[in-house]
């Protein structure tokens, strides 16, 4: 940003980026896509008249959205071409996030999953009005839509979530308690174990990316989930340890060999046993989990 520290749109801009990446990011699940919508917003912004500007963080939040589903359209195609499943970007979270219970759920693996199952409109109207609680008005501006037709898609959008996001929002100490007993039961490498843990209905996903070993396909069901971990598990050579971490606002596990570090591993946990296993390996995906990043709902 070539403009000089103290200008007012430099001011507004860096008291909501937070905001923004945190819009950006549920919108695209890719912090390297957020990060350059934001860049893209930045672009917009210094050409913006302020004086004729009411609601500066209306107006970055309908720039930022605009860029977005630029932004979502494009990475659709991509995806189209993706070897592999393809999950989120995990993000390391400061302990904060897994205290606000609304912000730790809004940016989980699984619910931003379901997210992926959204045409890009209805996920932009949906994180805005049910994660950030913007006003259809505001929302039609930033989506070009008129606010009857915003309505529709919200409650449109707002019924596929609900019926495929987690039952309840579990606690992350209920989280951690299920985490540990996998994490014994992977350190034992015995079945049983896994199966005490997983629930009937588990699915494990594992991205790749084509660079880095993983299921190609979605693993379901405890016995076909704990097999495949065992087998795994009986191949490695060298020393496979597990830390826990926070990412996404939850519980999840750093996976490495040898101190090389492996992948991510982010969960959904229901009924005290582990309902979804997210294993993120694709080292382009595996950039924010060094330092965190701060994410906001205001």
């Amino acid at each position: 940003m070539s403009t000089p520290v103290g200008d007012p749109a430099t001011e507004t801009f860096v008291a909501h980026r937070n905001l923004l990446f945190t819009v950006a990011y549920e919108m695209l699940g890719s912090a390297a896509d957020a990060e350059d919508v934001l860049q893209e917003t930045w672009l917009r912004w210094v050409e913006v008249d302020l004086a004729q500007v009411q609601d500066r963080r209306a107006y970055l939040v309908r720039i930022t959205t605009r860029q977005s589903l630029n932004r979502l359209r494009t990475m659709n195609r991509r995806k189209e071409s993706y070897v592999g499943q393809w999950l989120p970007e995990p993000l390391l979270t400061a302990p904060d996030v897994a205290e606000n219970a609304e912000l730790a759920d809004s940016v989980s693996m699984a619910l931003m999953l379901v997210l992926e199952t959204l045409a890009p409109t209805e996920r932009a109207v949906f994180v805005l009005r049910e994660v950030f609680d913007f006003g259809y008005d505001e929302i039609a501006d930033a989506v070009g839509k008129s606010s009857a037709a915003v309505r529709q898609i919200a409650h449109r959008a707002r019924a596929h979530v609900e019926a495929r996001r987690p039952r309840e929002i579990v606690s992350a100490s209920r989280t951690r308690a299920a985490l540990e007993s996998f994490r014994q039961a992977l350190e034992a490498g015995d079945p049983q174990l896994l199966l005490d843990v997983l629930a009937p209905e588990v699915v494990l996903i594992a991205d790749g990316g084509g660079v880095k070993r993983a299921a190609l396909r979605p693993i379901s069901g405890a016995e076909t989930v704990a097999r495949y971990l065992s087998r795994g598990l009986g191949k490695i050579e060298g020393a496979f340890t597990v830390d826990f971490t926070v990412v996404n606002g939850s519980p999840a596990f750093v996976v490495r060999i040898d101190d090389v570090l492996e992948g991510i591993m982010a969960f959904r946990v229901e009924d005290g046993h582990i309902s979804g296993l997210y294993f993120v390996r694709n080292p382009a995906k595996l950039t924010h989990i060094e330092s965190e990043t701060t994410l906001t709902l205001r």
